[in-house]
């Protein structure tokens, strides 16, 4: 009867390997994320049109926001004019008219009460603009 030695490792003389190699397995992964990276951008290109041409110029896109401000002494100013808060609505419906997607900008001074904001954006919902934001200073 013949008997094999065993080396500490478990395996016998002839060196039988225990441990998988993964040098394949990662050059497969590597060319499989190169070819999504590829392919990706053909694929959101979207469907090829050929679109027709329109003898008018483009419409002018409204990029300048509208401010409105709220003073220390509860005073509402549209850009740079002093407007009466009760006709504030009033003012504003025909700016929100000609472009109701027009971005709209708040300045309130900190010491107005949360209230008297409140109502100013109620106003500006009101004559028909649909967001606003609020303007602060970054603390330093």
């Amino acid at each position: 009867m013949a008997f094999h030695n065993l080396d500490d490792s478990g395996g016998d003389e002839e060196g039988m390997l225990s441990e998988i190699n993964v040098t394949p397995f990662v050059d497969v992964m590597l060319v499989l994320l190169i070819v999504f990276m590829v392919a990706a951008p053909m694929m959101m290109a979207g469907v090829p049109v050929d679109l027709p041409r329109a003898a008018n110029a483009p419409v002018p896109q409204v990029t300048e926001p509208l401010v409105l401000t709220l003073d220390r002494q509860g005073r509402v100013f549209i850009e740079d004019a002093e407007t009466d808060p009760s006709t504030l609505v009033a003012t504003l419906a025909p700016m929100a008219a000609a472009a109701p997607d027009r971005p709209v900008f708040l300045r309130a001074d900190r010491n107005q009460p949360y209230g008297e904001v409140m109502r100013v954006l109620a106003a500006l919902a009101a004559s028909g603009f649909g967001r606003a934001s609020l303007i602060g200073e970054a603390t330093p």
